[in-house]
C-alpha cells in the first residue's frame, strides 16, 4: 500500500486488513487482531489487548437484544468501526466482525504507541508514563483521536484516515486469555485476549 496523506501513519509496506479477515466469528478475529496496527492519520498504535463480543448469544453485547439505531453498525458489513459512548464521558472503538446480519465486534482495549507518539501523548495529558497513553479502551480512543463521529466508518477503505494494518508482526501463538472487564453479565467467559507480558495492557493479568 502506498503511503497516502490520509493514512500517513501507515508505512508503505503495511497492508490494510481485508473484509474477509473481519467477516468471521469474533472469537476467531479477536486473537488475530493482536499485534496488528490501528492507524489514524499520522498516529499509529499496536493492538495489544482486545475483547470479543458476540450478538444474540452474548448478554454482555450491546446487540444482545437485537438491532437498534445504536447497534446497527454491529450487524454488518464486517470491517466497519463501531464507536460507543460510555460512563457519560468516554468513547470506545470496536472492529465489526461476522457475516452480514449477524452481530459481532472486537473491542480495542489497549495499544502500544508506535508513531506520532507526541501527538498521542498530547491527546492524553493525564498519562504520567508512556505505557499509560493508551492502556485502556477509552484511553486508546483519546490517544488516537477517535470519537463518536467515526462510528460506522469503513476500516477496509480507510475512511477518514482510520484503518487497521498488518505490518508483518505475527499475533502471539499463545495469547493471554481472561474474563472481560467492565461488564456485569457473562463475566465468566474468557474472551479477553492480550499479548503476553506487554506493559501497555489495561489491567494486571
Amino acid at each position: 500500500m502506498a503511503s497516502r496523506p490520509d493514512l500517513a501513519g501507515a508505512a508503505s509496506t503495511d497492508r490494510p486488513l481485508t473484509r474477509a479477515f473481519y467477516a468471521r466469528d469474533p472469537l476467531v478475529v479477536a486473537p488475530e487482531l493482536l499485534n496488528k496496527v490501528l492507524v489514524h492519520g499520522r498516529r499509529a498504535g499496536r493492538i495489544v489487548e482486545v475483547e470479543a463480543y458476540r450478538g444474540a448469544d452474548d448478554p454482555a453485547s450491546h446487540a444482545h437484544r437485537g438491532q437498534t439505531p445504536r447497534t446497527e453498525v454491529m450487524f454488518g458489513p464486517a470491517g466497519h468501526l463501531y464507536v460507543y459512548f460510555t460512563y457519560g464521558m468516554h468513547w470506545c472503538a470496536n472492529a465489526v466482525t461476522s457475516e452480514d446480519g449477524v452481530a459481532g465486534a472486537v473491542l480495542i482495549r489497549a495499544l502500544a504507541p508506535l508513531r506520532a507518539i507526541d501527538d498521542m501523548a498530547a491527546a492524553r495529558p493525564r498519562a504520567r508514563r508512556p505505557v499509560d497513553i493508551a492502556n485502556g479502551p477509552a484511553k486508546a480512543c483519546q490517544a488516537m483521536g477517535i470519537d463518536g463521529t467515526f462510528d460506522g466508518i469503513d476500516l477496509v477503505r480507510g475512511d477518514r484516515g482510520v484503518t487497521i494494518v498488518d505490518d508483518g508482526t505475527a499475533a502471539p501463538a499463545r495469547p493471554t486469555t481472561g474474563p472481560r472487564v467492565g461488564i456485569s453479565v457473562a463475566t465468566e467467559r474468557p474472551w479477553r485476549y492480550s499479548v503476553p507480558g506487554d506493559p501497555h495492557r489495561s489491567k494486571p493479568w
